[in-house]
C-alpha cells in the first residue's frame, strides 16, 4: 500500500473526496440551519420527508436538478452562467491547502491535505477567497436588474473593506508562528493547551470572526442580499440549480471559514492528553480527524446561531465598522505583537495588550453617552433645576 502515500495519489484521493463530500456536508449543513432557526424560534422544522426530516437535503437537491432552467432574455448569458460556477470553484479551490487531519513530512505517511508543505498556505487562501467576489459582481451585472446590480456593488465595496481587517487579524498569528503553512501553525500550536494562539491574541480572533462572516455574506452582514431592500440582491434573476451553485459556494465559504479559525486560533487537531503530538498509527489518527471535525462543528454552529441572534446591519454601520473599528484594531494589534515579538517579551504580555485594546476603546466610547445619561437623569429630577432650552423658537 506504500503507493498510497505517494503525493501525487494522496492529492488526486483527496480532490476527489472534497468534491464528492462538501456537496453532500453543505446540503446537511442547510437542513441543520432549519433545524437550528426552528429551535430558536420555537418552530419544528423540517420534518415531512423521511424520518425526523433527515431526507429533505435529498428532496432539495432533486428538486433543483429537476426544476426548470429560467433565463430571462435580458440577461448577459455568458457572464450568468460563468457567475455562480465561480462561486463554487473558488471556494472549493481553497480546500487544496486545508489540512483535514494530521500531516508529516515522512515520505512514508499519509498527509491529510490535498496540497502539503505549501509555504503559502494561508495566502493562497485569502488570494482564492477574494476572487469569490467577481461570482457576485458578475452575476449582479450580468442579470441587466437594478435590483442585482446594487447588490453587487455593495458587495464589492462590502468584501474589498473587510479583506483589509481580515489579512492584517492574521498578521500577528503569523508573525508569533513564524510560517504562512497552516500545518506548521498548528504543529506550532501543538506544543501545549496553553500554546493555542487564541490566548495570545483573543482580539485578533474577534477581528478575524467577524471580518469573515462580512465576507462570507452571513448575518449580520449579509447586505448584498438584503431581500426587504433588494428583493434577492445579486441572485434575483437566478433559480434552480444556478441559484443552488450560489448557496454552495456560500457554505463551502463558510466551512472553509470555521477550519481557519479552529487552525489558526484553536489547535487544529491538537487537544490536551486526547490528542498531542505522537507517530502516527490508526487510533491516533481517528481520534485527531475527531477532534479537529468537532472543533469545526462547533464554529460552525456557532456561526449559524449569530445569524439568529443578532439584527442585520446598515450599510453605513457595515462600512464604518471595517474602518473605524476593525481597521484600526488589527492596526494596534498588529503593533503588540511586533513589539513582543522583537523584544522577546512574553507572550502573555501580548493577551494583556489585546484586553487593554478591546476594553479601553470600549470604555471610552461609552463615556459620552453615559454622561448624557446622567445628566438626563439629574434633569428629571430636578436635581439641576430649571434648564433653558437651547433653542428657542
Amino acid at each position: 500500500m506504500d503507493w498510497l502515500t505517494h503525493p501525487l495519489v494522496a492529492a488526486f484521493l483527496l480532490g476527489v473526496l472534497v468534491l464528492v463530500v462538501v456537496p453532500g456536508v453543505c446540503s446537511y449543513l442547510i437542513f441543520l440551519e432549519r433545524k437550528i432557526a426552528a429551535w430558536v424560534q420555537k418552530r419544528h422544522g423540517p420534518n415531512r420527508v423521511g424520518p425526523w426530516g433527515l431526507f429533505q437535503p435529498i428532496a432539495d437537491g432533486l428538486k433543483f436538478v429537476l426544476k426548470e432552467q429560467v433565463v430571462p432574455d435580458h440577461v448577459n448569458k455568458i457572464l450568468y452562467f460563468a457567475a455562480p460556477s465561480i462561486a463554487v470553484l473558488t471556494t472549493l479551490l481553497a480546500f487544496a491547502v486545508v489540512p483535514f487531519g494530521p500531516t508529516t513530512d515522512r515520505p512514508n505517511e499519509f498527509s491529510w491535505v490535498v496540497a502539503p508543505n505549501v509555504d503559502v498556505g494561508i495566502l493562497f487562501i485569502f488570494a482564492i477567497g477574494s476572487l469569490a467576489v467577481y461570482a457576485i459582481i458578475l452575476g449582479g451585472w450580468a442579470s441587466n436588474n437594478k435590483y442585482s446590480f446594487i447588490g453587487a456593488l455593495r458587495s464589492s465595496a462590502q468584501v474589498i473593506s473587510y479583506e483589509i481587517p481580515l489579512g492584517m487579524a492574521v498578521l500577528g498569528v503569523l508573525m508569533i508562528c513564524g510560517s504562512l503553512n497552516l500545518e506548521k501553525i498548528i504543529h506550532h500550536q501543538a506544543q501545549g493547551f496553553f500554546s493555542w494562539n487564541i490566548w495570545f491574541q483573543p482580539l485578533a480572533f474577534l477581528v478575524f470572526m467577524t471580518a469573515a462572516l462580512a465576507e462570507n455574506n452571513r448575518l449580520p452582514f449579509d447586505l448584498p442580499e438584503c431581500e426587504q431592500e433588494l428583493i434577492g440582491g445579486f441572485h434575483t434573476e437566478y433559480s434552480a440549480m444556478k441559484f443552488g451553485m450560489f448557496f454552495l459556494g456560500e457554505y463551502t465559504h463558510m466551512i472553509t471559514v470555521s477550519f481557519l479559525l479552529v487552525i489558526l486560533f484553536f489547535g487544529g487537531w491538537h487537544f490536551p492528553w486526547i490528542a498531542e503530538m505522537a507517530p502516527q498509527t490508526v487510533g491516533s489518527v481517528a481520534v485527531k480527524f475527531m477532534v479537529l471535525f468537532a472543533k469545526v462543528g462547533v464554529a460552525i454552529v456557532f456561526i449559524m446561531l449569530i445569524r439568529w441572534t443578532l439584527p442585520r446591519f446598515r450599510f453605513d454601520q457595515l462600512m464604518g465598522l471595517a474602518w473605524k473599528v476593525l481597521i484600526p484594531l488589527s492596526l494596534a494589534n498588529l503593533l503588540a505583537a511586533m513589539v513582543v515579538k522583537h523584544f522577546g517579551l512574553s507572550l502573555w504580555v501580548l493577551t494583556a495588550a489585546n484586553v487593554g485594546l478591546f476594553f479601553v476603546p470600549a470604555w471610552l466610547a461609552s463615556q459620552p453617552l453615559g454622561v448624557v445619561r446622567r445628566k438626563v437623569q439629574r434633569l428629571e429630577s430636578g436635581e439641576l433645576g430649571v434648564v433653558e432650552p437651547l433653542y428657542a423658537d
